[in-house]
């Protein structure tokens, strides 16, 4: 069946749906569609509904009673029976559903099922026991059900552990933001520098663009500031607010003020559980349930340290999150009156680029090289994090931005390459011998075979002529904006 023609992307989310709700096998099937909001989920299963002539039905937040009123009522108006479809309960509409699909294969879908689920908590089993494996309501319909959800939380809960719903669903269907170059693409931006400074505040969400900001895009680089005073910094544009309604989204995020201060801590480069510790002012063993929470509801990520295995950084996931606690959280006081937006945004311009730019181009390297790199440095990335790098006789440390590892056929695996970012600076030799002076110290560990380590230079500002000499004679791998989006 074809993609809807104005469905961007999403070949693989559809092809999956398609395969689900098309599958002729008898027994009726349950699956799960999760990500966060506004990624274009509701918008994938309505069409797959309208194309296939399903049934589906939107939750609103409601107590378990009026859910009931309304659900039956979008099945009384899908059905058209003699009578009015009145449940009194889950397991009538749950078999009223399973009847739907009684002669064909049919996608029946219920959204924003997490508001269901919070009203009446008992719903996950009750389907659990409407998809019993040998109940004839269930072997004699071919009903795709499918639930979604925005509540990442809860999603990631539906179907692991011990949960009823564990075992039950033969899809689990997430939908993510769309990936910086597809972004791109989606912005319509052909700029490589423009499109990773938008990205790097609006982050890959389509709805941003569609109905948040009315397809306002930037010009060009130098519209770029007017883009952001008028688009996100306005106390007018439904942007504005948006970065705290993720948090207030998520019914795990009791405690705001220390959510929000747990993210502003690692904007403001405290990426370690000890830095984000003092930040707070919390002890390290306090953090371990609200960094888990905010992880398990996609907003943020932990990566370990590639040459420090006991230790663990957390990045901000959501672009636009760290750009609100770099850039609008420290003035909101000031923003929220709206009268000096643009001097706020033009004395905090600097900031924009060490605080979320520099780090964010950091994040978009190592996405490019696990991603989009193949085997130019000499096989696939199975791994690609920052990592920290000891120097005993210097008595420092080193931070290495990028380090690619292999996947070990035989023994230790492989330390693909090595690099350094920079996006603000034409990188030369001295950046060269940094890291050959790294390479030279992981090469005295065990840890992984270094032997054919690449050295890889990342920069947003282009390179020196005695750097790219160095490359023409294979010393160093360079890698600037035009090889990250592919136009190079």
């Amino acid at each position: 069946m074809r993609k809807p023609e104005d469905m961007f992307d999403r070949d693989r989310e559809w092809a999956a749906l398609v395969k689900f709700a098309t599958d002729e096998q008898p027994g009726a099937t349950l699956g799960v569609v999760s990500g966060r909001r506004r990624q274009g989920k509701s918008f994938l299963l309505e069409a797959l509904c309208q194309e296939l002539g399903g049934f589906y039905f939107s939750a609103q937040e409601a107590t378990d009673t009026e859910s009931l009123t309304l659900i039956g009522d979008a099945l009384t108006r899908h059905l058209d029976p003699v009578i009015p479809f009145t449940p009194s309960n889950w397991s009538m509409v749950i078999d009223v559903l399973l009847r739907i699909g009684q002669n064909r294969p049919v996608p029946v879908v219920i959204d924003e099922f997490p508001y269901l689920a919070r009203a009446n908590p008992a719903l996950p089993s009750i389907i659990q026991g409407a998809y019993a494996p040998r109940r004839a309501e269930r072997t004699s319909s071919k009903t795709r059900l499918l639930l979604c959800g925005s509540a990442m939380s809860f999603m990631g809960r539906l179907l692991s552990g011990n949960a009823p719903l564990r075992g039950r669903a033969s899809l689990d269907l997430p939908v993510n933001t769309l990936d910086y170059r597809l972004a791109a693409r989606f912005w319509e931006l052909d700029d490589p520098r423009l499109a990773l400074m938008v990205h790097a505040v609006v982050g890959g969400t389509p709805a941003y663009r569609t109905e948040m900001i009315r397809y306002d895009a930037p010009r060009d680089t130098a519209d770029f500031d007017d883009w952001v005073v008028r688009a996100v910094l306005s106390p007018g544009s439904p942007m504005f607010l948006e970065a705290r309604y993720l948090l207030a989204e998520e019914p795990d995020l009791r405690d705001g003020a220390l959510y929000h201060s747990v993210l502003s801590a690692i904007a403001e480069g405290n990426s370690g559980r000890g830095g984000i510790a003092g930040y707070v002012g919390r002890k390290s063993n306090e953090l371990s349930h609200p960094l888990t929470v905010l992880e398990d509801a996609g907003l943020i990520e932990r990566e370990t340290d590639a040459f420090r295995g006991n230790r663990t950084d957390f990045r901000i996931k959501e672009p636009l999150l760290a750009f609100y606690h770099a850039m609008m959280r420290p003035f909101w006081p000031q923003l929220l009156r709206g009268t000096a937006t643009e001097r706020i945004w033009q004395r905090a311009r600097q900031r924009f680029t060490g605080n979320v730019l520099g780090p964010h181009f950091e994040r978009v390297c190592r996405e490019w090289t696990l991603y989009f790199a193949e085997e130019r440095f000499g096989g696939w990335p199975s791994q690609v994090t920052a990592g920290t790098v000891n120097d005993p006789a210097a008595r420092t440390t080193h931070e290495v931005d990028v380090a690619a590892v292999g996947h070990a056929e035989d023994g230790r695996p492989p330390l693909l390459a090595i690099g350094e970012v920079k996006w603000g600076e034409t990188m030369g030799l001295g950046h060269l011998a940094r890291l050959r002076n790294i390479h030279g110290l992981i090469r005295r560990n065990d840890r992984y075979d270094s032997s054919q380590t690449r050295l890889v230079c990342y920069s947003g500002a282009g390179f020196t002529e005695e750097l790219l000499q160095a490359r023409d004679r294979g010393e160093v791998d360079l890698v600037g904006l035009d090889d990250l989006y592919g136009s190079a």
